[in-house]
């Protein structure tokens, strides 16, 4: 009968530790609601770290910035100024109001003169 003494070598080498491969958990930060969506009451519009977006009209904010809303609305993102931005939410009817005054607003600038003329 033969006998073979076989030996078996590491096919890798022994490999050191890395510096590498931890991350933290991510935070889910960001708006959770589109402009024009509606919302109810309690809906978390922001989830953010300082304010990049401002609490506006019936609107509140949390201790670590969070926006929420305050009233069942349409969710509306509006301008402060030049650079600072500002979430609103409006209820249907004054939702509606508005867009009809804007609508308004838009053939007054766009009809220049001819506006009492066209009416």
């Amino acid at each position: 009968m033969l006998r073979i003494n076989i030996q078996l070598f590491a096919h890798k080498k022994g490999l050191g530790s890395t510096k590498n491969g931890r991350d933290s958990e991510s935070k889910r930060l960001g708006t959770k609601r589109a402009d024009g969506q509606f919302v109810l009451a309690g809906n978390i519009i922001a989830r953010q770290r300082g304010t990049h977006i401002h609490p506006g009209t019936n609107v509140g904010i949390g201790s670590d910035d969070t926006l929420f809303a305050t009233v069942d609305g349409i969710l509306k993102f509006e301008r402060m100024g030049r650079d600072r931005k500002k979430a609103s939410v409006y209820p249907e009817e004054q939702y509606k109001a508005m867009l009809a005054a804007d609508a308004d607003c838009f053939k007054k600038r766009n009809l220049g003169r001819n506006y009492k003329a066209a009416n």
